[in-house]
């Protein structure tokens, strides 16, 4: 067992986890389910580090087997969920925005829940039926609390929230920068540069940023970033102009997308697919990435990172900054036994990540005491 980890066990297979960010106190995250029986159920994870438990909150996502969840950066009670649903032959992805009901001040810890399931103070469907039936992502935009990015099939749409509905403002095709395929897209994520106005998106095997005021231009792009499709990608929130990427061929790649000719930075420590890469948002020489391997690997990418010492800067200076630690690989999580499809950071902890695997195990785990302690002291 890794140093103070804590597991938590669900009954169903599971493939979606966020954390909550509009949660600014405790370290929480939200975990979905992934089963075709009837009941999917969606699960709020609170990590008590002190006491060293987890209290759950379950919620019915009756909507149909969760593939994707993302919290919204503004309303800790908001988030979005992609999900499928079988329609005769067809099986479709759509999407719904869920809100959490607020806590009630006088509400006993003891008393009886009318029902297995704490109910959904409202569920909002969106209407993505002009996009198609495939939405992969339902992205918060950073900054602005009423704009959401729905990444589906080989468009991606900006939608502004309305009181009671929402509604497409802009699209991008995969097929509108001249590319002869109208594959679909991946995924995608807003970044946190550009004064919002930049989303990047992940087709095939490569990557490219969209800028949502005018639909047709693709601001930059890296072609064959992965020698396989590209599956996850997480933009540097501390340094302007880096993203990370994660693909089917094991390799994990920081960009700069003002040289797009080669990574900056790259590792093939993985073993088979990965499913997810994230920068920690305090330390970005940190990186988190998860695998089919059945593996969750802490990567240090320090000489890249907004931590790293220039040149020009003086020594006095230099040490009042952050440890930079050595590139490479720090530590090796091998407590899953099936493919990890999530690994997600605290947004309140900087050393406290979560990680789930299909078979509906989430860890939640802390970066080696050597590692932070070296980054602080």
């Amino acid at each position: 067992m890794e140093e103070n980890s804590l597991i938590y066990g669900l009954e169903l297979q599971a493939r979606a986890l966020t954390p909550q960010y509009g949660e600014s106190n405790d370290v929480c995250f939200f975990i979905a389910t992934n089963s075709l029986k009837p009941t999917n159920q969606l699960h709020l994870l609170q990590y008590d580090e002190e006491q060293g438990t987890i209290q759950s909150k379950i919620f019915e996502h009756a909507l149909g087997e969760v593939w994707k969840l993302n919290s919204c950066p503004h309303d800790a009670r908001l988030l979005a969920s992609v999900y499928n649903v079988q329609k005769g032959a067809q099986v479709l992805s759509q999407a719904a925005l869920l809100t959490l009901p607020e806590d009630d001040p006088n509400a006993s810890d003891n008393e009886p829940l009318k029902s297995e399931y704490i109910p959904w103070a409202k569920v909002e469907v969106l209407d993505t039926a002009s996009l198609g039936d495939r939405v992969k992502t339902i992205e918060f935009h950073p900054s602005q609390e009423q704009t959401i990015a729905c990444v589906a099939g080989n468009k991606l749409a900006i939608m502004q929230r309305a009181e009671s509905a929402t509604r497409v403002v802009a699209e991008a095709s995969s097929n509108s920068s001249g590319a002869k395929s109208v594959s679909s897209f991946t995924s995608g994520k807003w970044s946190h540069h550009h004064q919002g106005h930049q989303f990047v998106v992940l087709h095939d095997s490569s990557v490219r940023a969209y800028d949502v005021r005018d639909s047709q231009h693709c601001a930059w792009s890296i072609d064959d970033a992965h020698g396989q499709l590209v599956r996850d990608l997480d933009c540097n929130p501390n340094k302007q102009c880096h993203l990370v990427t994660g693909g089917d061929d094991g390799c994990l790649k920081v960009w700069d997308c003002r040289m797009v000719k080669a990574p900056v930075f790259e590792r093939s420590d993985h073993s088979h697919w990965l499913w997810s890469v994230r920068f920690n948002t305090f330390h970005d020489q940190l990186i988190l990435s998860s695998s089919s391997d059945c593996k969750v690997l802490l990567t240090c990418a320090g000489s890249v990172s907004s931590e790293a010492v220039p040149s020009d800067v003086s020594e006095a200076s230099a040490q009042e900054r952050h440890k930079v630690l050595s590139d490479g690989l720090l530590q090796t999580f091998d407590q899953h036994e099936d493919s990890v499809y999530c690994a997600e950071w605290s947004n309140v902890d900087p050393w406290i990540f979560a990680s789930l695997s299909y078979d509906g195990r989430v860890i939640i785990s802390k970066v080696p005491k050597q590692y932070k302690y070296q980054i602080i002291f």
